[in-house]
């Protein structure tokens, strides 16, 4: 059986686009694939985080996987500062990497665009990122269209350590999801639907309430047109609003189009805000039950001791290969 890891930042609520473009499918993935699925929140200090938030964040994003559908008897789920390989690799994968590699990341250059001083970490990022896949011998990382380039760098730098050192590490290949993979802005068709989005309306968080989803899907930008139909390019706002229906209300898009023939947005937005509410609405209920529960700890317990043992396992090679430590006599 093959493996995938992938690896959320505990950085706030995760969102719609969150769902339907990666925990959605885990679900299906753990079924096929020995599936590692971690809560980085050592990436999340790249950036200034509040101690107190980040650890309920950290909690809450744990709790968000098992209430999606995560199986903790058939996917490893666990908390990436609880496994010290992380750090340790990523270190190692530091060593090996070329700051100009670094610099030309995407991700690296909007973050730190006119800024006076930013993190060390910023930069260093991606091989850190290589650590978390490397570690447990992925063969698939899925991800979004912006994680492609440190995907691509952490193929180079596991080729890269093979050649130099021993050939250990897994070269994983990206998983590009192919239907969902961008849910955009509510407010904006044109950008990624973003949790860190200033406009609250722009985005759905697996965690509003009824009547918060309803108003924001009611507010959610079409056209003057008023004609449901799926055209990206000139119709963005309802093209939007439709994948989502499609997704959550398992229905076509063509069969979107036929039932609101005739009709208007303000038909369609209704019925499409029920369609979320009645989506969202047993995540939240398995969310509240485990959000306090000692059964959440003990997942991520069980879920620590078999990274660990894992991740440890792949570091003591590299660090074999490159001669770090003692070989006792």
């Amino acid at each position: 059986m093959k493996t995938i890891f992938s690896g959320i930042q505990p950085s706030g609520t995760i969102t719609l686009g969150n769902y339907i473009g990666a925990l959605k499918q885990f679900v299906e993935l753990q079924n096929e694939y020995n599936c590692y699925f971690c809560i980085v929140d050592q990436h999340a200090i790249t950036v200034p985080q509040d101690p107190v938030a980040l650890r309920k964040n950290i909690r809450s994003l744990a709790a968000l996987y098992i209430a999606v559908g995560i199986d903790p008897d058939k996917a490893t789920l666990f908390i990436q500062s609880e496994v010290p390989a992380h750090a340790q690799a990523g270190w190692i994968m530091q060593c090996i990497s070329y700051i100009g590699e670094l610099e030309r990341m995407t991700q690296f250059k909007d973050k730190s665009a006119g800024k006076e001083a930013v993190s060390a970490s910023l930069l260093t990022y991606p091989p850190l990122m290589a650590a978390d896949i490397l570690l447990y011998n992925a063969d698939l990382v899925p991800v979004g269209e912006d994680q492609k380039q440190h995907l691509e760098l952490t193929r180079d730098l596991a080729e890269r350590f093979n050649k130099k050192y021993r050939d250990i590490l897994t070269i994983p290949d990206v998983r590009i999801p192919e239907v969902g993979a961008r849910i955009m802005s509510l407010q904006d068709p044109t950008k990624k639907m973003s949790k860190s989005d200033p406009n609250q309306k722009a985005f759905l968080s697996l965690l509003d309430e009824p009547k918060q989803i309803e108003k924001k899907i009611k507010s959610a930008v079409t056209d003057s047109e008023g004609i449901v139909k799926y055209d990206k390019v000139n119709k963005p706002g309802i093209s939007n609003l439709l994948s989502i229906y499609s997704i959550l209300g398992g229905k076509s898009i063509s069969e979107l189009e036929e039932m609101y023939q005739g009709k208007g947005y303000g038909d369609f937005k209704s019925d499409l805000a029920e369609v979320v509410v009645n989506a969202f609405k047993p995540i939240q209920d398995k969310y509240y039950e485990l959000i306090n529960s000692s059964e959440l700890d003990d997942i991520l317990d069980r879920g620590a001791e078999k990274a660990n043992k894992v991740a440890s396992k792949t570091l003591k090679k590299m660090e074999n290969a490159m001669g770090l430590g003692r070989k006792k006599r």
